[in-house]
């Protein structure tokens, strides 16, 4: 079995990707799994410990459009992480997961089933990440139930309940409001310790019941906003009689890094200007609000970032992506070489 620990982690958030022919223009359907398993490879060879996809149907804002090619997550994940379907042999590699998964799009019985599988079919690599879900245009168009915050967190309250016994040998009994179960069975599993991870940055809700079912936190929010988040993590755990020490935390970073730090921030900026933000207008502050979590520059000015605004805050972990050019082969091990070395 794979290490539970998620110390760095590499998350692939687009699936827009250049033609190798004309990379003025976005290459054929047929190109984009190819390119995800090779950054897949290329994470593991370098040393990240988990590597991650979004579980969307539609781009996100801030990325692209929603028209832009999404893959479905778990589909994703036993592809990439069993690439040998005419062999007996486990690709090796360290864990796969969502990041995060979305409770509304799924049944709790059914996703703890599907995250057990997927563990049992990629040799003991899945990660259960789960937030309550946010992307209402998805939700609307694809006839899932949105509901208001309230619901959506009692619904995940409530599948929570369901999946944790689920993922660890119990039979969960539950009439709630939003699910039920009756000593559902969940076989074959190869452990009973699957991690279960909690993504989002909500201080009561998230927080909360990260305290209370997860192994890992990953905090999602600006880098400024670090030590009061983790300052309402402490005391959620307090509350539930919870050591903070035993919940594991990272945080989810843009990279912008190129050995040419110019370079770097020229990505940087076209990403802001593709995102409807024109640097060339932002005075200091507001550019800094704009790149709160962005971390730009060459291996070395990313690694005195994020040592600054996110380790020495007090978070365990960092999980990148590389929007920009994390599709480039050798964009991957260079991140890896950096974060390697800066939480070694």
């Amino acid at each position: 079995m794979v290490d539970k620990r998620i110390r760095i982690g590499y998350q692939i958030p687009n699936f827009s990707y250049p033609d190798p022919l004309d990379p003025a223009i976005t290459g054929p359907d047929s190109n984009i799994f190819p390119t995800v398993a090779a950054q897949v490879r290329e994470a593991e060879a370098a040393g990240f410990d988990t590597v991650f996809v979004m579980d969307h149907f539609y781009q996100l804002p801030g990325i692209g459009a929603p028209s832009e090619p999404m893959l479905e997550s778990y589909t994703t994940l036993l592809a990439a992480t069993r690439r040998l379907p005419s062999s007996c042999e486990f690709v090796p590699g360290g864990p796969a997961a969502a990041l995060v998964t979305g409770n509304t799009y799924r049944n709790p019985a059914m996703l703890a089933k599907t995250v057990t599988t997927l563990d049992v079919v990629s040799g003991g690599r899945a990660v259960l990440a789960i937030g309550a879900g946010w992307f209402q245009l998805e939700h609307d168009q694809m006839g899932f139930e949105f509901g208001t915050f309230t619901d959506r967190f009692e619904r995940l309250s409530e599948a929570l309940e369901i999946i944790s016994p689920m993922l660890r040998g119990g039979r969960p009994e539950l009439d709630g409001k939003w699910y039920r179960a009756h000593g559902t069975l969940n076989r074959p599993r190869l452990r009973d310790d699957l991690p279960i991870m909690l993504g989002g940055g909500g201080e009561k809700k998230t927080f909360g019941l990260a305290a209370r079912y997860a192994d890992h936190l990953n905090v999602i929010c600006n880098a400024s906003e670090l030590p009061r988040k983790l300052d309402a993590l402490a005391a959620r755990c307090e509350e539930t009689g919870r050591d903070r020490d035993t919940l594991e935390t990272s945080f989810l970073s843009f990279v912008m890094m190129d050995t040419d730090g110019d370079r770097a921030r020229s990505l940087a900026h076209d990403y802001l200007r593709k995102s409807g933000v024109d640097p060339d207008t932002l005075d200091d502050e507001t550019y800094a609000r704009a790149t709160d979590r962005m971390f730009i520059g060459t291996p070395d000015d990313v690694a005195e970032q994020l040592q600054r605004r996110v380790l020495d805050p007090g978070i365990d972990g960092i999980v990148v992506n590389m929007v920009a050019n994390g599709h480039v082969p050798g964009q991957v091990t260079e991140a890896g070489t950096m974060l390697r070395a800066l939480l070694n």
